[in-house]
């Protein structure tokens, strides 16, 4: 599964998860809307491909053929077009659903790795130093404690912690 940014307003123009299944439609065939606003779809070597808006990112998941599977599909007629095609068309997709170009999404991943460090780091400096300062005020251990489970919960769900939380826990300390 992966979660891409969308840009601001992408998401309302297309319409939420029920225009976002009426795009997928453009690029994959046999497209299925399930009840809690996923799509399902599919196009040659992308054997499924799910997808939603959730919490302003794109969160995608593509299962494609793998080994011998894709070997016999290659080797058929047509089939490295159909490959071809199958990647242009997941990429412009993308494109569409999230307003970002292939650049601009690695560059949005990148920017949203660094900052999971930097929180990650933020974290691991905060607990070493209470570990190792003495003389800790129990106000100052409380909040940095509350600081850090907040960080641990977006962490766990996927999501990005506001700069603003992760400044907080290091100017503790």
């Amino acid at each position: 599964m992966e979660r891409f940014a969308v840009k601001k307003g992408v998401e309302k123009s297309i319409g939420g998860n029920a225009g976002l299944c009426k795009k997928a439609a453009e690029f994959f065939e046999g497209i299925q809307e399930t009840g809690d606003g996923h799509f399902t779809g599919s196009f040659g070597i992308m054997t499924k491909v799910t997808g939603m808006y959730d919490d302003g990112k794109l969160v995608v998941d593509v299962e494609q053929m793998k080994g011998d599977e894709l070997g016999h599909f290659l080797s058929s007629d047509n089939g490295r077009e159909v490959a071809m095609e199958s990647r242009r068309r997941w990429s412009s997709f993308l494109d569409i659903a999230t307003g970002y170009s292939a650049k601009q999404r690695g560059d949005k991943a990148k920017e949203d790795a660094k900052k999971l460090s930097k929180a990650k780091s933020a974290i691991s400096m905060a607990l070493k130093s209470m570990e190792m300062i003495q003389n800790v005020e129990q106000e100052k251990i409380d909040t940095a404690n509350a600081l850090i489970q907040d960080i641990e919960e977006m962490l766990a769900n996927g999501e990005t912690p506001p700069e603003s939380k992760v400044k907080k826990l290091n100017d503790l300390f």
